[in-house]
């Protein structure tokens, strides 16, 4: 079983009920029409230069171009991860916390993963460093991204009652232990939702995508599982990471809070 092309056609075709969706937000007046054309151009443009690079990388499967790539989608999602925040902190600080973490989660998990999973020869064989790189930094700065902006808000809001708390004599993880297991919570319930209802509810992108390229259904589902658990492992370990990281830049080591550290988008 082969893939069966899509011509330019095709896929003008394909856009057509995204364009009836536009016209009848258009006449909905809910000002949803421009941001929704301006990602549909985005995505066709981004994923068009995407392919023609992906074609060169894999042509060429130089370690320094992949490394040279990788580091590039790790600096745009470390800026995402900023970008997302109603409260942050000043200056780079937002930005360095989420390089870390990254580089902890995603990018250890991927080296993990072709390593001592995959195994291709060679090891950083670009058709499965970057396609698993990318899916699994993805899903893992979604995951960040919610949990530090859940921490940060509720800190933010409820700063007294943390400092009151801090006077009480508690630690600053006694003090912020509530809002830790919140940020969690909420930054993990997505992964475990959709890992929970993974090929009864929806059958995962990457497990499609094989079987559309002609993989034997099972061997799909192999690579499937163990990108989700990476994808779990990941987002889980950022997101301790980052909230610790966010913690630790807004008390001193005496315990002294800092939320001047903080700005408000």
């Amino acid at each position: 079983m082969t893939t069966i092309p899509l011509s330019y056609i095709d896929v003008a075709i394909a856009l057509i009920p995204v364009a009836l969706l536009a016209v009848v937000l258009r006449l909905q007046r809910l000002q949803l029409t421009k941001p929704l054309v301006i990602a549909v151009v985005r995505l066709v443009l981004q994923l068009s230069l995407v392919g023609l690079v992906l074609k060169f990388v894999f042509g060429q499967s130089s370690p320094w171009l992949i490394a040279s790539i990788s580091f590039i989608m790790l600096g745009v999602a470390s800026f995402e991860i900023m970008a997302r925040q109603k409260y942050r902190l000043k200056g780079w600080g937002t930005l360095r916390v989420g390089t870390a973490t990254l580089m902890i989660s995603s990018f250890a998990l991927t080296l993990f993963g072709l390593t001592l999973v995959i195994r291709p020869d060679p090891w950083y064989l670009p058709q499965y460093a970057i396609p698993l790189f990318g899916m699994v930094l993805s899903n893992t700065m979604t995951g960040i991204s919610v949990g530090m902006d859940r921490l940060t808000t509720s800190l933010f809001q409820n700063r007294q009652i943390v400092e009151q708390r801090l006077m009480l004599g508690e630690t600053i993880w006694e003090s912020l232990g509530g809002l830790i297991r919140d940020a969690l919570r909420g930054g993990m319930i997505p992964v475990i939702n959709s890992m929970a209802t993974a090929g009864i509810v929806s059958l995962p992108g990457m497990m499609t995508g094989q079987i559309l390229a002609g993989a034997p259904p099972t061997e799909a589902v192999k690579y499937q599982i163990m990108i989700w658990v990476m994808i779990a492992a990941g987002t889980g370990f950022g997101m301790i990471a980052a909230i610790y990281l966010t913690a630790s830049n807004l008390f001193d080591k005496r315990a002294r809070p800092h939320f001047e550290r903080f700005e408000n988008r």
